[in-house]
């Protein structure tokens, strides 16, 4: 039974710089488990930042960081792995295999797996994101949208209980973005937890019962997906441009419909509601 209230991340008063500059000031974040959360904002506002410290490749220079009830500071990357997979935004920062096949193995054979694990996961993992017929392939023969699935395939392979992507949806094309939402509604009935680093608003406005609004190494907004992207002043203040139905329905509402519409068939109703008062 998945517990919806177990907190799997939880940051307190983090607080982390490079080369003395601050990139995170004061954050502080409670995740729970099964929760579906976009983390959103503009290049620099420090959310990869953010995410580095979940499973330990950054630690905390001021504050705290458990997950899954384990101070990072004191856990390896290798130790946080096993529990959190990270999909990095440029799949060539974790892509080393000779094979395709032989990347989606890694994991699973430095986890320990026996052999029939690992060959029915790896097979399961390259049918899910397209990737079989490419099993032999050189990871590096492959574009930029099928590496970055493939680094996809190498992190579900093992099963982590938090997944958190960078920017999946990155040089992907329609079908592809459709592919990885129906891969979010996969991980929802399993109960997994997962966390994705986007600017795609348009992704984000259908799929996310929460998002996360960073600018300037804090966190400026923590709602619905409804609550933010309605919200000029967050939206603006990260730089972030709002879906074009959002659009629509601003420069609509001074004859009544409601700022927060954001699907093209409510839009409808509530103009047709307008029209028949």
């Amino acid at each position: 039974m998945v517990s919806m209230t177990e907190i799997v991340v939880e940051v307190k008063d983090l607080y982390y710089s490079y080369n003395s500059q601050p990139v995170l000031q004061g954050v502080n974040l409670k995740i729970r488990r099964g929760e579906i959360i976009a983390i959103m904002g503009e290049n620099g506002a420090g959310k990869t930042t953010l995410i580095k410290h979940f499973n330990g490749l950054l630690k905390p220079k001021r504050g705290s960081v458990k997950v899954f009830g384990i101070d990072t500071r004191n856990a390896s990357v290798a130790e946080l792995s096993r529990k959190v997979g990270l999909v990095f935004q440029n799949p060539d920062h974790q892509l080393f295999a000779e094979t395709v096949e032989k990347e989606v193995e890694f994991a699973l054979r430095n986890f320990g797996f026996e052999e029939e694990v690992v060959k029915k996961r790896v097979e399961w993992a390259l049918n899910l994101m397209g990737l079989a017929k490419y099993r032999n392939r050189s990871p590096f023969t492959l574009s930029v949208g099928e590496r970055k699935r493939l680094a996809i395939a190498s992190v579900l392979s093992y099963d982590p209980e938090l997944i958190i992507f960078d920017e999946p949806t990155a040089g992907q094309d329609f079908l592809q973005k459709e592919r990885i939402a129906e891969l979010l509604n996969l991980l929802r009935t399993r109960g997994k937890t997962v966390i994705i680093v986007t600017h795609d608003v348009e992704f984000v406005a259908t799929r996310f019962e929460r998002v996360i609004v960073m600018s300037q190494g804090k966190i400026i907004g923590d709602g619905s997906f409804r609550e933010i992207l309605s919200n000029s002043e967050i939206l603006e203040k990260a730089r972030l441009l709002p879906p074009q139905i959002v659009k629509c329905a601003w420069l609509l509402s001074d004859i009544g419909v409601p700022r927060d519409t954001l699907y093209p068939e409510e839009l409808v109703r509530k103009i047709e509601e307008v029209i028949r008062r």
